[in-house]
């Protein structure tokens, strides 16, 4: 679905108010019935009592706070309804700890039967005459305490203070009135058990900003303001920072801090029973050192006993790696151990309601692979590939375990290195919010639904990524078709920016998805240099994509006042200007390498601009560290240039030497520039004057050029560069052979080093004087003095049948982008293929909904169908498809989808090799590098005229980037040939 048309969504999808995807309770003016809670000189008095959680009443606490920051009135926070006289009253408790509330619902005043007895859910309802003295309250009523404390930040988000006030600086929403409507709503339980966020990879840059702010330990003043966070955002679930901290000793207060605040906690998948890395014994080896282990994390548990927990099991290698004395027998010890642990330590019979969590996290698959039988109240949590992949879902015999399963994703990666992998990605966000749908949709289908935890960073850089998680494993209703996630943006943005900005803000936010899938930011360095300089204009478009991109999220940020504009930076602005410097300095270093091979002196000119750009990076990390005298320095100190080492892994401690091999650092020490050249100004024999053409490297008058042929159908302008090799100027002139052949501009004059070295002249035909069928012209560019040039222009002067609806073919490509199928058949169980708006490198995805649909059939499944007309006759055609670096997530079905033309036999293909649990499938390292996975299918012969090419998805899961038909003319690029042109449509 378009941008345009989602904006009639947004009044669903915000629920009436700016808090998102929540049932509307709060109105800003007068409506009938509703209760007046406050504005200037008036706020609500917040009724908690006071045998309820310590928790509850912190929350209500930041109630009363932010009614201040909304209406300049802060409320009043009161441990009983004795004494209130006047103004508007807030009642919020816990059912079975609130006297207040049981009363109320012995009373029959408030109707609890939909959330008594649930998890993590509340009611919100106005009451009238609900205690002696008070004649009307809005009664907020939790199922347990983290349910009355969602209920309480509801109302806070709802009157207009964002989650992200404090850690993205979003301005709270002012309003002269505020009125709760007469109606009643219930929420919960959420669509995930615990959900949550893991702060890891903190070096150097959170880790610098907790040494400025909070004396260089991560306190609990510190995690005050993370809880806090993770509350608002409906999360519950947390694994602190681990590299060079320690939990619970660090700060003896945040173990308790956490158990009131409300936040479960747990370890990392390398930690287990609730201790840190840093607190580990030596030698962490079961056969050598059991005892001492098991004291260890009896330890853990005797210290975390009282608090709620879920309990990390199993066992790696120290320092994050694989044990070589570890294998499956030895790990069912450590299971066997771990359990007794916990059953004589926590006092059960039981441990079927005790929260386990074992991670099957890189080599720990291969244990589960050898057979390895996990207990039934364990939940399995499958992991990601560190880039966002899910490995495996559970099966048909894991469907039904008391543990149930999780997923641990990562937004953010440091890790072992090896040539040609995929590398650490730690600086600012580089997530794609549609594949995160994709992903986690499946996941929940898949019935993973016990725990969500993400490894985020930082924190800080990923406020978006995580929002939109966070909210999925919240209530995941919001988020079962495609187009949820452009829906969810325009509200996110509504949210923290305001309407007028919204729609804008979510189409940024959405592009820069898919510009920074192609290639996070530590890559761009490897060679070859990525983007095409000479084919399809690759290299140049994919920076005006970026320079455009700025330039609306330049013009959005104008829109706002000076309070959003701060938040809108951090959020969006920032990781836009930050990407397209980054991404101009390695697509001009490359440009500037491929212009000295032929001469041009605008290779002095890249090498400058290249030079430019990298210098303007430290600007724009100065810019971010001085927000708000300085709130976030420290935030963006991660280096994002040069990645080949991991030098400066080496100043933080023996944990990380375990942690990765020395061999094989990745993260360099500092920034550093990518090489450029500069080329003397001494033009050569032939003359000042050079030119240059699409899809060739060489240049003219040392070479002899032919241009791409064109026709009325190509997608792409035909251009060509005259351009100076050396100092001077020289005045040029353009003459095509043919009338009918125009080319602007038409003369000109290249200078060096003042003036223009570079003109670019664009060719059009009109085809209607055109000769028909397939000629050839020229074009001849003469210098005043020097070298003429003369360049061959093929011309097909073609046309398609008036009734033909589809694709056409130009100099033998048909390049298809998946929303733009011809059209669909259905299938009788149900199941279709949708299209997934902004998903994928150039625009959108193609999937099987619902994914619990079951493997299809190419007889009986859905199919999409992408017509397009052929002037070209190829004797062995290629389909060129683009698939995302997915997982074989049930191995006993993998990921499949088959094609035919024009109802030929299918040809099917499996395009993720089958590997071992805890093994990367063949091909998985540069399909992540690439965010694609590029299979080739054999279609045979193709003659001219009109084609039907036939696509089923026939496993769910499955999804396909874009389709590209070659009869011969594709060459060499990124991201393929740009999209055909569409007759009909």
């Amino acid at each position: 679905m378009e941008f345009f048309a989602l904006v009639t969504w947004v009044c669903f999808f915000l629920g009436g108010t700016i808090a998102i995807g929540q049932p509307a309770s709060i109105a800003f003016s007068e409506t009938e019935g509703a209760l007046n809670l406050g504005g200037a000189g008036q706020a609500p008095t917040i009724v908690i009592d006071s045998k309820d959680w310590a928790g509850v009443s912190r929350a209500g606490n930041d109630l009363a706070n932010d009614f201040g920051l909304v209406t300049g009135t802060k409320g009043k926070v009161a441990s009983s309804t004795l004494g209130i006289s006047n103004g508007a009253v807030i009642i919020a408790g816990t059912i079975g700890k609130s006297p207040l509330i049981d009363s109320l619902v012995s009373a029959g005043k408030i109707d609890i039967s939909n959330i008594k007895g649930k998890w993590e859910s509340f009611s919100s309802a106005l009451v009238e005459k609900p205690v002696e003295g008070v004649d009307r309250a809005l009664v907020l009523a939790g199922s347990d305490k983290r349910g009355t404390i969602y209920a309480i930040y509801d109302v806070s988000e709802q009157i207009g203070v964002s989650p992200w006030y404090w850690w993205a600086d979003v301005p709270p929403k002012k309003h002269t009135a505020l009125y709760a409507l007469p109606a009643t709503k219930t929420q919960g339980p959420p669509s995930i058990k615990y959900r949550g966020l893991f702060i890891n990879d903190e070096q150097p840059a959170l880790t610098n900003w907790v040494k400025s702010n909070y004396g260089g330990v991560y306190n609990s003043q510190f995690h005050a303001k993370v809880f806090e966070l993770l509350l608002r955002l409906r999360a519950n679930y947390f694994w602190p920072a681990m590299w060079a901290s320690k939990f619970h000793v660090d700060d003896s207060k945040n173990g308790p801090l956490a158990d009131e605040m409300g936040i479960v906690m747990g370890t990392s998948h390398t930690e287990p029973m609730a201790r840190a890395d840093k607190e580990k014994v030596k030698p962490w080896d079961w056969k050598s050192n059991q005892n001492n282990l098991k004291k260890y994390m009896q330890d853990g548990a005797t210290r975390s006993k009282n608090w709620e927990v879920v309990w990390t099991l199993g066992m790696r290698g120290d320092g994050d790696t694989g044990s070589p004395t570890l294998d499956a027998k030895t790990l069912v010890d450590v299971f066997t151990a771990q359990q007794s642990i916990l059953k004589s330590t926590l006092d059960v019979s039981s441990l079927n309601a005790v929260p386990q969590m074992w991670c099957v996290y890189k080599e720990v698959g291969g244990y589960y692979q050898a057979g390895m039988k996990v207990p039934e109240d364990i939940t399995i949590l499958w992991s990601d590939d560190n880039s966002g992949n899910i490995q495996r879902l559970p099966i048909s015999s894991e469907a039904n375990r008391i543990g149930n399963a999780g997923v641990y994703l990562h937004f953010d990666y440091v890790g072992k290195y090896c040539p040609g992998d995929p590398r650490n990605y730690k600086w600012i966000n580089t997530i794609q919010l549609s594949k995160t749908w994709q992903q986690m949709h499946l996941a929940h289908q898949k019935n993973a639904t016990q725990i969500w935890i993400v490894n985020v960073g930082d924190l800080k850089p990923l406020e978006i990524p995580i929002s939109h998680f966070l909210d999925m494993a919240y209530d995941i209703s919001k988020f079962m078709t495609p187009d949820s996630t452009d829906r969810w943006l325009i509200s996110w943005a509504t949210r923290e920016f305001g309407e007028t900005v919204a729609r804008g803000t979510a189409e940024v936010m959405a592009t820069y998805g898919k510009l920074i899938i192609r290639r996070k930011y530590e890559l761009l360095n490897m060679s070859p240099f990525l983007y095409s300089t000479s084919n399809y204009d690759e290299a140049e478009i994919v920076l005006h994509e970026w320079e455009d991109l700025q330039s609306k999220t330049q013009a959005l940020y104008d829109q706002l006042d000076s309070t959003t504009q701060t938040s809108f930076f951090e959020m969006v602005l920032h990781p836009v200007m930050a990407g397209r410097i980054v991404q101009q300095v390695y697509i001009n270093a490359g440009r500037n390498k491929a212009h000295a091979a032929q001469k041009r002196m605008s290779t002095n000119e890249l090498a400058a601009d290249v030079k430019a750009a990298y210098a303007q990076d430290s600007v724009i990390q100065k810019r971010y560290h001085g927000l708000l005298n300085g709130k976030w320095n420290h935030m963006m100190d991660q280096i994002h240039f040069g990645y080949n080492n991991w030098y400066a892994m080496l100043l933080f401690g023996s944990f990380f030497n375990n942690r990765v091999n020395t061999s094989n650092r990745q993260d360099p020490s500092s920034n550093t520039m990518p090489s450029v050249s500069t080329i003397g100004t001494t033009a050569p024999s032939s003359g000042l004057m050079g030119v240059s053409i699409q899809g060739s490297a060489a240049s003219a008058p040392d070479s002899a050029l032919s241009l791409l042929a064109l026709d009325p159908y190509s997608p792409e302008n035909r251009t060509i560069d005259i351009y100076a090799r050396g100092s001077g100027t020289a005045d040029f002139t353009i003459t095509p052979s043919s009338s009918y052949v125009r080319v602007s501009p038409s003369q000109g004059t290249i200078s060096y080093p003042s003036g223009t070295s570079t003109i670019r002249a664009t060719i059009s035909v009109d085809w209607a004087s055109a000769q028909n069928g397939s000629s050839t012209s020229s074009i001849t560019i003469t210098p005043k003095s020097g070298t003429a040039v003369k360049l061959t222009l093929p011309l097909n002067n073609v046309a398609i049948p008036a009734s033909f609806k589809g694709y056409v073919e130009s100099n033998g490509v048909v390049a298809m982008e998946m929303a733009h199928f011809t059209d669909r058949t259905s299938s009788s169980s149900g199941a279709s293929l949708e299209a997934v708006p902004n998903y994928g490198r150039t625009h959108s995805g193609l999937t099987l909904l619902p994914v619990t649909a079951g493997t299809q059939t190419t007889a009986t499944g859905p199919s999409a169908i992408y017509a397009f007309y052929s002037f070209t006759s190829a004797s062995s055609a290629k389909l060129i498809a683009y698939l995302p670096p997915s997982f074989n997530v049930n191995p006993s079905s993998p990921l499949k989808f088959a094609v035919s033309l024009d109802e030929g036999t299918a040809i099917s293909s499996t395009p993720v090799p089958s590997s071992a649990l805890g093994s990367m499938p063949s091909g998985w390292s540069e399909s992540v590098i690439n965010g694609a996975r590029v299979v080739k299918i054999d279609l045979g012969k193709v003659d001219k005229g009109a084609h039907k090419l036939k696509v089923w998805l026939l496993e769910p899961g499955t999804v396909l980037h874009r389709l590209v038909v070659d009869l011969g003319g594709v060459k060499d690029s990124y991201l393929g040939p740009p999209e055909s042109s569409k007759a009909g449509y």
